[in-house]
């Protein structure tokens, strides 16, 4: 129940950062946005550092600098993605296929699903294609480039969160900061090499910022969720997180929901929900 709990917080706390990045990055390049976003993550972690501890041992230093590298391809990804919209398509895209690699290691673990589980993986399939299918006139349709990001944006978290859950458990804090370190430095250096093209427009200071703190609690949070229950459980519930993504799209940028797509938002739901109760 810990685990769910917290697994439940990082799904809310990953919605809401993914919102904010992705509104950011319509004001602003998204490397400019990341750029905000990756080192006031890195501040926060760095803040929890005497309260949760941190040992920097060789698996956790590897593991968390895998991680940063991912979490910097994701960052730019997702954000990126969600820019070009519609949110409320791309981000269930991107959830399922982030759901589906850490299932994958943590059978390969030894973790084992159950039946609902096993009827609940097709389904999420099923799930991504009602979802990202074709809609009528009055929706929002995403282009295939939008798809393709969606698509990689969730293979890099899913790499993401696979990496984290490898680092030693008695770890602490210590790979959240190795790879938001690395993030940041790698984000900074793309930066630097795509300065002319990043245009004369400021980001978002604010939401960029509280994006990246967001993401940084939401990582905490899986961390210490798949350090108290299963990866493969712990993933999918944390996968719920386009449900906040994209109620915030609806409520503030009036996004509008095709009824094709409700049903693949409700199929998504009951997919993950079925691989949560394993």
């Amino acid at each position: 129940m810990i685990a769910l709990l917290l697994a439940l917080g990082s799904s809310l706390a990953y919605g809401c950062a993914d919102f904010l990045g992705g509104l950011g990055s319509r004001k602003a390049h998204v490397l400019r946005t990341v750029m905000v976003a990756a080192p006031a993550s890195l501040a926060v972690e760095l803040l929890l550092w005497p309260f949760l501890g941190a040992s920097f041992s060789t698996g956790a230093l590897a593991w968390g600098a895998a991680s940063g590298v991912a979490s910097a391809a994701a960052f730019a990804l997702l954000y990126r993605t969600l820019a070009i919209g519609p949110m409320n398509v791309l981000s269930p895209v991107t959830a399922l296929v982030s759901a589906m690699l850490p299932v994958g290691v943590g059978l390969l673990q030894g973790e084992h699903l159950g039946m609902a589980g096993v009827a609940g993986l097709p389904l999420a399939l099923v799930a991504v294609v009602l979802v990202s299918a074709g809609h009528s006139a009055g929706s929002a349709r995403p282009s295939r480039t939008a798809l393709l990001m969606a698509f990689g944006a969730g293979g890099a978290i899913a790499l993401q969160l696979v990496f984290l859950h490898q680092a030693p458990s008695d770890s602490g804090v210590a790979p959240l900061i190795v790879g938001r370190a690395v993030s940041s430095a790698v984000t900074l250096a793309a930066a630097g090499l795509m300065y002319r093209r990043l245009g004369s427009e400021k980001p978002a200071y604010g939401i960029s910022a509280t994006a990246g703190v967001l993401d940084s609690v939401a990582n905490l949070l899986f961390l210490l969720a798949a350090r108290s229950g299963d990866l493969a459980v712990v993933a999918v519930v944390t996968a719920l997180y386009p449900a906040g993504t994209v109620l915030l799209a609806r409520s503030v940028l009036a996004e509008r929901i095709h009824r094709g797509q409700l049903v693949g938002l409700g199929t998504a739901a009951v997919a993950v929900s079925l691989l949560a109760l394993t």
